[in-house]
């Protein structure tokens, strides 16, 4: 027999050993990947983390917690808060718990921390309140109640009412945030930075100041809180006082932080929302 014949044997059987070994390891892994299946060994599901901005903001006040996010490798939704009041915002961002499979992390900064206590009531797929600088009212409070509750916000007075027609024909009032405000909102971000806040920001009604809460949903679900420590839109000792009171698992303070933390302190607000999924996943 030829060395060349003996080569191609020799090569040949390799392979076929080659791809039987290939076989049985794909089959052993199928088989242990049913196995952890069967038997709880299954890697823990992440949940999704649903962001809702709040006032004088948009969705891109989270692009840099939602890189933070990602990085730890969480997929994260950001909710386009209405910022009409209650009963506009509460249901629109329900709907969007409605469309999500699997377990939520819901997430808030100052007015959408009313949102999300109204829009999670009754959502068995939000196992955690997260709240940035944000309002937690209880129910029959309004967010006028809580802002006025500790001294310290200056927001009002560099806010710029600017009437709209509503669908119904009668007269709004959307609050903008006017050039002066940076102080009031965003005092540790650059100037650059703040005009460009300012620039897209998207107003509120002022009746959002106006609505009773009708759910708590903190009071099912578990919450954890961050201070932002220079907060002159929503006093630190409000802050402070409505976590204290929604029994927070967990409350961080930046003492630094100006209202908005996502934007100054991202790492910060992504380690706590990371506390948060991790506890409940």
């Amino acid at each position: 027999m030829s060395s060349d014949v003996s080569r191609r044997r020799v090569l040949a059987g390799g392979a076929a050993l080659a791809g039987s070994a290939a076989l049985i390891a794909a089959h052993e892994g199928t088989a242990a990947a049913a196995s952890a299946q069967t038997d709880g060994r299954n890697p823990k599901v992440k949940p999704t983390i649903v962001l809702v901005h709040g006032g004088y903001a948009d969705s891109s006040c989270w692009n840099a917690t939602i890189k933070e996010l990602q990085y730890k490798g969480y997929t994260a939704i950001c909710g386009s808060n209405p910022l009409r009041g209650i009963p506009t915002d509460a249901p629109y961002i329900a709907s969007l718990l409605d469309s999500i499979s699997g377990p939520v992390v819901l997430v808030a900064h100052s007015m959408g921390g009313t949102v999300i206590t109204n829009a999670a009531a009754g959502k068995a797929n939000v196992k955690a309140l997260v709240y940035i600088s944000a309002f937690v009212p209880d129910v029959g409070e309004t967010q006028g109640d809580l802002i006025n509750k500790f001294p310290g916000s200056e927001v009002l007075p560099v806010s710029v009412p600017v009437p709209y027609t509503k669908a119904d024909g009668t007269t709004g009032t959307d609050l903008y945030l006017s050039k002066d405000g940076q102080a009031a909102f965003a005092a540790d971000i650059s100037t650059t930075d703040f005009k460009v806040l300012q620039a897209t920001q998207r107003p509120f009604d002022a009746d959002s100041f106006t609505f009773p809460t009708t759910a708590a949903a903190w009071k099912t679900i578990p919450v954890w809180g961050l201070v932002a420590g220079q907060d002159k839109a929503i006093p630190p000792a409000c802050e402070r006082w409505m976590y204290q009171r929604a029994n927070a698992r967990k409350v961080v303070e930046v003492p630094t932080s100006s209202h908005v933390a996502m934007i100054s302190h991202p790492r910060a607000v992504a380690d706590l929302i990371t506390d948060a999924a991790e506890a409940v996943s």
